[in-house]
């Protein structure tokens, strides 16, 4: 087992301290959804139609899908430090472009180039993987997100609030703000954790077929990128349901939208108490099941006539619950089947997971409208949830077949 590191806080010549990873990762967050609850309002403002102000989730997810496969290589060879604190300048940078924008596709130009941010989740994990062996980097990991799911727990109320006193533009000033404090908290603490590759980029990208062809990796990154899948959705449909479906003001769709972020902070903390004891690939299982019986359990309701904000908002606490206990622990198994490639697999799995979310938000928000309520965004969750728990049965099936002798692949 690795030794401990020594960590000191505001330290850059240490690890970094949890309080920043947690911060990075949920400045990732925060990005994605704080201004989901102003989107009707922005729609109206760019005089555009709900559909092409929704892209602004959908090509940022894909965006940042993208990203992530450059990434996780760049930072092996070139470390994690220069691309986070890089990742954040570009970011804050592109943030005054949203502000500013004078039409919805010049915002829309501003709002790919947030995705940099990405850079702040996928390294703030492999760096976890570069301190700690595979399952004390699922507890770590899981702690860290635990503290990462209090922001998008906070940030659509919170951006709600902004929107109803100061309109849309102030949740931007915000994150601009929040991006300057991260960007000197990174500086200030983030001490280098990989140990850089000699080897040309080209080669970085050549190692990624090791992963590729390694069935657990793809079972983990599946399992990961299905079950966050239900929540992409969510996050593409859930502001049309909240403010057409069910008539909430912005406000209101804030404080509704939170809740997956409460499932989702007590599924980290069962990662950070249990992962060393029970094992990743049975919470894994465990989460994935949750997912879906949420999701199921709403579309029954619905079906039987008595859906309503209530009901389909508290559910999706099931969702949170299920994504807190498979995202680390599936994260932890895809970042420790090859180790020497943690930052290549953060990103590639990273990638697989939010690429799938991205194509899953945009088509929850096309195929939503006032006729069918909310019943396409349900089929589109329990699909991918279902998916989530065939993906880590493929790992249980691998390993199984595996005999002690062989390396595992």
């Amino acid at each position: 087992m690795k030794k401990p590191p020594i960590i000191r806080f505001l330290d850059r010549k240490t690890p970094p301290h949890i309080v920043t990873l947690i911060l990075l990762a949920g400045m990732s967050a925060m990005v994605m959804n704080m201004f989901l609850p102003s989107l009707p309002n922005m729609t109206a403002y760019f005089q555009t139609d709900y559909s092409t102000m929704q892209l602004s989730v959908g090509l940022y997810l894909g965006v940042s899908a993208g990203l992530q496969i450059l990434i996780g290589p760049i930072s092996d060879k070139y470390g994690r430090r220069p691309v986070i604190l890089w990742g954040l300048i570009i970011f804050m940078a592109a943030t005054i472009g949203c502000i500013f924008a004078p039409t919805a596709e010049i915002f829309l130009a501003f709002r790919i180039s947030q995705a940099v941010i990405a850079s702040a989740m996928v390294l703030s994990r492999a760096a976890v993987r570069d301190m700690f062996d595979q399952d004390q980097a699922a507890s770590m990991i899981g702690y860290v997100t635990m503290g990462m799911a209090i922001v998008p727990m906070v940030s659509p109320m919170f951006g709600g609030v902004l929107d109803e006193f100061y309109g849309w533009h102030a949740n931007f000033w915000a994150l601009f703000i929040l991006g300057g404090l991260t960007l000197w908290l990174a500086w200030a603490d983030l001490g280098e954790t990989a140990t850089k590759s000699g080897k040309s980029l080209l080669q970085q990208f050549g190692e990624y077929p090791e992963l590729l062809t390694s069935p657990r990796f793809w079972g983990y990154s599946l399992a990961a990128g299905f079950c966050s899948g239900a929540f992409f959705a969510y996050l593409g449909g859930g502001p049309f349901v909240g403010s057409v479906v069910f008539g909430l003001s912005p406000f209101w769709v804030g404080i509704y939208f939170g809740a997956p972020a409460l499932g989702y902070f007590f599924g980290n903390m069962f990662t950070g108490m249990l992962a060393q004891r029970v094992g990743l690939n049975k919470l894994v299982l465990i989460g994935s099941l949750i997912n879906a019986g949420g999701v199921l359990l709403s579309l029954m309701i619905f079906v039987a006539g008595h859906g309503s904000a209530l009901s389909f908002f508290g559910l999706m606490t099931f969702v949170g619950l299920g994504n807190g206990l498979v995202i680390p622990n599936a994260t932890a198994g895809m970042l420790s089947v090859r180790p020497h490639l943690a930052g290549s697999a953060s990103g590639l799995g990273g990638a697989i997971m939010i690429g799938g979310g991205a194509a899953l938000s945009i088509l929850a928000g096309a195929t939503l409208s006032a006729e069918t309520g909310a019943f396409p965004l349900l089929y589109i969750m329990l699909a991918t949830s279902s998916a989530a728990v065939v993906s880590i049965l493929m790992v249980y099936r691998r390993e199984r077949r595996i005999t002690m002798q062989a390396p595992l692949r």
